[in-house]
């Protein structure tokens, strides 16, 4: 069995953890704070059962899943015998590069050391970094044992092996990486995600549609497809002839479309008083904790829905 070093114990290292160890993985935490990795293990300790009852434990007992996690009380035993190290320390460049300096200098030479990052891009983590060729982004959307699709982003340094190896290693794991050629910033996710909120807040701004009606064509609309098919299948599937014949019928519309979509409105702007006042009606903010609680719920049921239909129609 391959042990993963956990660096970081928030809300993104103890999702990591519950994936790994659900994974097969020994999970061995470490944060710098003490009672981080305890709260750490507390909410773990709160997700098991949930994920369980919604056979999303790979038909393991929670039991058995939290055995393989731990606490370290030192970075370097952490990282001893890892195969993969997975970084969650703060969105701050200087913090992340002071703190691969450590881990590059404490790991066994072939751990593969990733950060979670959602904001930086690699080549600014790791220039100059002695062991950049091991270390690359492997970004999740949170929480990862809910959400499996991952971005694996390289540096203009990481060794093309290490990225092959890791896109495996996350598969191994239960995810499904997405294997970047090269960096951007926004990575795939963020940038495909601020597309569409970009229309949605200047469709508010401009007072074609309220809030909740562009919550309902998404969740009522577009997303079920996008639920189980991604935009180009969708298109390839929406023409008689694929995703050629959807081109050579639709484009027009979009090319018609485009110029009034360069315009942004300042979301921390005007249109920001419409959007909460229009929230808040909806849900009180002292409810968005538990409302949270009800979207993981919902999460669960329709990640074992999807697995059930894979099984039963095919994916």
């Amino acid at each position: 069995m391959s042990k993963v070093a956990v660096i970081g114990t928030g809300l993104v290292g103890r999702a990591w953890a519950i994936t790994f160890a659900r994974g097969g993985y020994d999970v061995a935490l470490y944060d710098r704070d003490p009672a981080a990795a305890d709260r750490a293990m507390s909410f773990i300790d709160s997700v098991l059962d949930d994920l369980n009852s919604n056979d999303l434990l790979n038909g393991q007992t929670p039991v058995a899943v939290r055995s393989r996690i731990s606490k370290a009380t030192a970075l370097k035993a952490a990282l001893a015998d890892a195969v993969h190290a997975q970084e969650n320390a703060p969105e701050d460049l200087a913090i992340k590069r002071a703190l691969y300096a450590e881990l590059d200098a404490a790991a066994p030479p072939e751990t593969v050391l990733a950060s979670s990052t959602s904001a930086l891009l690699p080549s600014h983590i790791f220039k100059s970094l002695p062991g950049a060729r091991r270390c690359l982004v492997v970004h999740p959307i949170n929480p990862p044992y809910l959400i499996p699709a991952v971005e694996v982003v390289p540096s203009p340094w990481t060794d093309p092996d290490i990225v092959t190896r890791t896109a495996d290693f996350m598969r191994r794991a239960g995810q499904a990486p997405i294997v970047m050629k090269r960096e951007i910033d926004g990575f795939v996710m963020n940038r495909m995600q601020g597309a569409l909120l970009e229309e949605a807040f200047r469709m508010v701004a401009d007072g074609y549609a309220s809030v909740e009606d562009i919550d309902i064509g998404l969740r009522e609309g577009l997303a079920l497809r996008w639920s189980f098919m991604g935009p180009f299948e969708t298109i390839d599937l929406n023409a008689p002839g694929g995703v050629g014949d959807y081109v050579r019928r639709y484009q027009q519309i979009y090319e018609r479309l485009f110029p009034s979509m360069q315009r942004r409105v300042d979301w921390a702007g005007k249109v920001l008083e419409t959007v909460e006042r229009d929230r808040r009606e909806r849900l009180a903010e002292k409810d968005l904790g538990e409302r949270a609680r009800w979207r993981d719920r919902r999460l669960m049921a329709l990640i074992a829905h999807k697995r059930k239909a894979a099984r039963d129609i095919g994916s």
